[in-house]
C-alpha cells in the first residue's frame, strides 16, 4: 500500500474528531444508555467499518481488504474479551452504572493510545529485524496458552497492583460523583473513580501486548493495523450495554480466542520461516517447503472459529439454565 503522510495525517484526525464527538454527546452528561442508543450507534460503527473495509479493498486491491477485515475481526473478538476484563473492573469497584460510560471512553481512549504506540514500534521492528516473527509467533503461542488455561476469574480491582496503588495513594471509600479526586479536611484524596481508570489502563497495556502480535501476523501494513485496530475500539462503549449480560453467557469466548492466537502464531513462525535470516537456522537461508497461509484461509478460519465459539457458548448457558429449571422444578415438587 502506499499511504502518504497527509492520508495518515487525515485517518488520525477523524479518528480524534470521532472519540471527541462521542465524549461531548454521550459521556459528558453521566447516564446510563438505552438499548436503542447501544442498538443504533453500534449498527453505525460496524457499518463504518466494514465499509471503510470496502473502500480499502477496491482502491487497494483485495488482499489488503482481506487482511483489513481479518484484522477487524480479530481485533473486535479480541475487544470483547476486554470488555468482559472491564465488566469484572467495574462490578470490583462497585462504579454505579451513570458513570460508567465515562470510565469505558477513558479505558478506549487509553487503549487507542497504547496501541498506537505499539503499532508504531511493531512495524520499526517488522521492517528492520526480519527475526521478529519468530518472536512474536512464540508470543502469540504463549498468549494462546494463557488465555486457554488462566485464570479468568480474579478480580482485577484487588490483584496486586492495585493494592500496590492502595498503599501509595490516600483514597476516599465512597464515590463523588464521576469526580477523580476530592479535597478533604485540606488534603486531596482520589476517589475509586480514578482507581477504576487506573486498573482499566494497565489493562489495556496487557491487551495491547495481545493485540498487536496478533494483527501484525495478518497483515505488515501499518496502516491497516492502525484503522482495524480504531475501528475495533470504535463503538465498544455502546456494545458494552447492548451485549449487557451476553459477556457473561460467552463462556468459550477465551478459548476461542485461545484458537485464533494460536493459528495466528503458527502462522508468523511460518512467515518466519520463509523470509529467516538467522545462521543457526537452515544455515542462514530461506526455508522454502514451509507453506505460506493465504489471507482468506485466515479470515474464514478467523470467522468460523468466532461463530462456533459464539453459538458453543450459547448452547450451553442454555442447557445449563434449562437444567437449573428443571431442578428447581423437582425440589419444588
Amino acid at each position: 500500500m502506499n499511504i502518504t503522510p497527509l492520508v495518515w495525517i487525515i485517518t488520525i484526525l477523524v479518528t480524534i474528531a470521532f472519540f471527541v464527538y462521542e465524549f461531548f454527546a454521550h459521556v459528558r452528561k453521566p447516564h446510563e444508555p438505552t438499548i436503542g442508543e447501544s442498538a443504533r450507534w453500534s449498527a453505525f460503527y460496524i457499518g463504518l467499518a466494514l465499509l471503510f473495509g470496502v473502500g480499502i479493498g477496491m482502491t487497494s486491491g483485495w488482499t489488503y481488504g482481506g487482511e483489513y477485515f481479518a484484522g477487524y475481526l480479530t481485533e473486535k473478538a479480541l475487544s470483547i474479551d476486554n470488555l468482559f476484563v472491564f465488566l469484572l473492573v467495574m462490578t470490583g469497584f462497585a462504579v454505579p452504572k451513570a458513570y460508567q460510560q465515562k470510565v469505558l471512553m477513558i479505558g478506549i481512549v487509553i487503549a487507542l493510545i497504547l496501541r498506537g504506540g505499539f503499532i508504531a514500534v511493531g512495524a520499526t521492528l517488522i521492517e528492520n529485524l526480519s527475526w521478529v516473527f519468530y518472536l512474536f509467533g512464540a508470543l502469540l503461542l504463549f498468549l494462546a496458552w494463557r488465555q486457554a488455561f488462566g485464570d479468568h476469574e480474579t478480580n482485577p480491582a484487588d490483584g496486586r497492583f492495585m493494592r500496590f496503588v492502595r498503599r501509595h495513594l490516600p483514597v476516599t471509600d465512597e464515590y463523588h460523583e464521576d469526580r477523580l479526586t476530592v479535597k478533604k479536611n485540606s488534603r486531596r484524596f482520589v476517589t475509586p473513580m480514578l482507581l477504576t481508570i487506573i486498573a482499566i489502563g494497565f489493562i489495556d497495556l496487557v491487551f495491547a501486548v495481545d493485540s498487536i502480535p496478533a494483527i501484525y501476523g495478518l497483515t505488515n501494513e501499518a496502516y491497516i493495523v492502525f484503522t482495524a485496530n480504531a475501528f475495533a475500539l470504535m463503538g465498544l462503549r455502546q456494545l458494552f450495554f447492548l451485549i449487557g449480560g451476553l459477556l457473561e453467557r460467552l463462556v468459550y469466548l477465551s478459548q476461542g480466542l485461545a484458537v485464533i492466537l494460536a493459528f495466528i502464531g503458527v502462522k508468523l513462525v511460518f512467515h518466519a520461516l520463509h523470509v529467516n535470516e538467522l545462521p543457526f537456522i537452515n544455515g542462514g537461508e530461506h526455508v522454502e517447503w514451509v507453506p505460506e497461509i493465504p489471507i482468506w484461509f485466515s479470515l474464514v478460519f478467523i470467522g468460523a472459529t468466532i461463530a462456533v465459539a459464539t453459538t458453543a457458548s450459547l448452547l450451553k448457558t442454555r442447557g445449563d439454565r434449562r437444567s437449573e429449571s428443571l431442578t428447581t422444578e423437582g425440589h419444588g415438587r
